[in-house]
């Protein structure tokens, strides 16, 4: 047990002092995940409009809304997981990338 522990804890530790990557790797990853769905829900929404104006806002999406999202979630992302302790943290981050798995291969 001291043992499962002791590699917990190590985890964690290490993870922590990569945690602004691991958020970018998660936010990148959700919006790959959820990003087509949100592109479709955009198209649908705006397919009655003027062809330029659907560009712009594809493009407003796309390169804004994305990028800021990665840009301004990802420190967000960051703090909240280093809120965990060493016991918590590398099992945190462990579940989070099951979950992503799992949605990565239901889409």
């Amino acid at each position: 047990m001291d043992l499962l522990l002791d590699l917990i804890v190590t985890l964690s530790r290490w993870s922590r002092s990569h945690l602004y990557d691991i958020s970018l790797t998660i936010m990148a990853t959700l919006l790959v995940l959820f990003g087509p769905g949100i592109n479709a829900w955009v198209q649908r929404n705006t397919s009655s409009m003027n062809f330029i104006l659907r560009t712009l806002i594809f493009v407003l999406l796309c390169a804004l809304g994305y990028g800021l999202l990665i840009i301004f979630a990802t420190p967000y992302l960051a703090k909240g997981l280093g809120l965990f302790n060493n016991f918590t943290l590398a099992p945190m981050l462990i579940l989070v990338f099951f979950i992503i798995g799992i949605l990565a291969d239901r889409n």
